[in-house]
């Protein structure tokens, strides 16, 4: 940890690392128990694997019309094809009635598949996409952190005027449709918020291992907190000890910051089980 601050001095994407990852955190706090409440775990990962076509869509039209496409970035890219991928399997589960879990299994597939295809038919070799899959938190730009803010005001936002709607339909959709909620608003209203998430969650662990940190806290969170402000309060607490005590302790050795960050989650989630566990015998 000592050599890391020490660093710091001299390597200023050590700090917009950090700041990266304190600005990932607000958003998976904030979020994360949302996603438990409502059990939609692995919903963030197929809007996960969609944003990879948006990446993939992002890459080609920019390389293949540099004149007209050319300020299309990844991350835009990204953020369009999860926005949309999230409207899609929020109108579809309303309107088709159709299972959600094969909805996600098609949009996972289809995203990737789509993403993979398009980098392939774009000439070279785009090194940047493995950061993109896999995190790349020792790399974060002032833009990208400009970005993740903006995210992060976006999601505080949309909380701040659709808290009690959005949590009612986390804890009863047929209760809070019969209070004149619009459950498919506030449904695709929160699949967006996931999408915008993961947008923030890019940089600082990668698309594949976005679930672990946007769950994980707040799973951890729901050992010892009942109330929704208190859930949200300690997953963002624990989402910024994971995304910076790891990363210091790391720092020069071979181990990546990305790896060391879920698997610190991974590891404060399963200690919170067992002590969940020893406190439910002793009572």
């Amino acid at each position: 940890m000592i050599p890391f601050i020490e660093s710091m001095r001299h390597n200023p994407f050590l700090g917009t690392g950090l700041l990266a990852g304190l600005l990932a955190s607000l958003a998976c706090g904030l979020i994360g128990p949302y996603v438990i409440t409502r059990r939609i775990v692995f919903l963030a990962g197929a809007i996960a694997h969609m944003a990879v076509g948006g990446i993939g869509t992002a890459i080609y039209l920019s390389t293949h019309y540099p004149q007209s496409l050319g300020w299309l970035t990844p991350l835009g890219g990204a953020i369009l094809w999860s926005l949309a991928s999230a409207v899609i399997i929020g109108l579809i589960h309303h309107r088709a009635r159709e299972r959600l879990d094969t909805l996600i299994g098609a949009m996972w597939a289809v995203g990737m598949s789509i993403g993979i295809l398009l980098i392939k038919l774009t000439p070279g070799y785009h090194a940047e996409l493995m950061s993109y899959l896999f995190g790349s938190i020792s790399f974060v730009s002032r833009e990208q952190l400009l970005l993740m803010a903006f995210l992060d005001a976006v999601i505080v936002g949309a909380l701040m005027l659709f808290h009690k709607r959005l949590l009612a339909i986390c804890l009863d959709q047929q209760q809070a449709q019969l209070q004149g909620v619009n459950v498919l608003a506030m449904n695709i209203l929160l699949l967006s918020l996931v999408a915008l998430t993961v947008v923030c969650l890019i940089q600082v662990v990668g698309l594949i291992l976005v679930i672990a940190l946007l769950t994980l806290p707040a799973a951890t969170a729901a050992h010892h907190a009942w109330r929704m402000g208190s859930l949200m309060l300690i997953a963002t607490l624990l989402c910024a000890v994971v995304t910076t005590g790891p990363r210091m302790l790391v720092y020069g050795t071979q181990v990546s910051p990305e790896s060391a960050i879920v698997l610190a989650a991974g590891l404060v989630y399963l200690a919170s089980v067992v002590v969940e566990r020893l406190r439910r015998g002793l009572a």
